[in-house]
């Protein structure tokens, strides 16, 4: 091919640009990847706990980094938080139906990924300086 491969902007049929920074799908996308997102996700796939339940799973996550992920996730809709009224109160957390759908699709790339990992690393060159 003379002149090489064009790269072609991609956009949905709506017309809405996804790559600018105030499109909303981006937002909840930066949400979902940043460093506790896909792990809180991936932590309430099978069934709903509570704050220091979750916390207790993802290990390394501090509270703080647990308390603004799940603001976040609950702000874009992909968590639901419900306080019961007790003293002191119990948070539980789960997944919406939106939620739920991200999970299984981060789930499935994370099973694939755990599941060729070895055959990953086998492939990757050795530093020989490093060794």
């Amino acid at each position: 091919m003379p002149g090489g491969n064009q790269i072609i902007a991609w956009a949905p049929p709506d017309g809405r640009e996804v790559f600018h920074t105030n499109c909303p799908a981006r937002q909840v996308l930066d949400h979902i990847t940043n460093r506790w997102g896909i792990w809180v996700l991936l932590g309430l796939r099978h069934r709903e706990l509570r704050f220091f339940e979750l916390r207790d799973r993802i290990e390394g996550i501090s509270e703080k980094m647990l308390s603004q992920t799940l603001r976040a996730l609950v702000a874009d809709n992909l968590v639901w938080r419900r306080v019961e009224p007790t003293v002191p109160p119990q948070v539980t957390y789960g997944l919406t139906e939106f939620g739920a759908g991200t999970a299984d699709h981060l789930g499935n790339m994370f099973d694939w990924i755990r599941g060729n990992a070895a055959s990953m690393m086998e492939e990757c060159p050795k530093d020989e300086a490093a060794v």
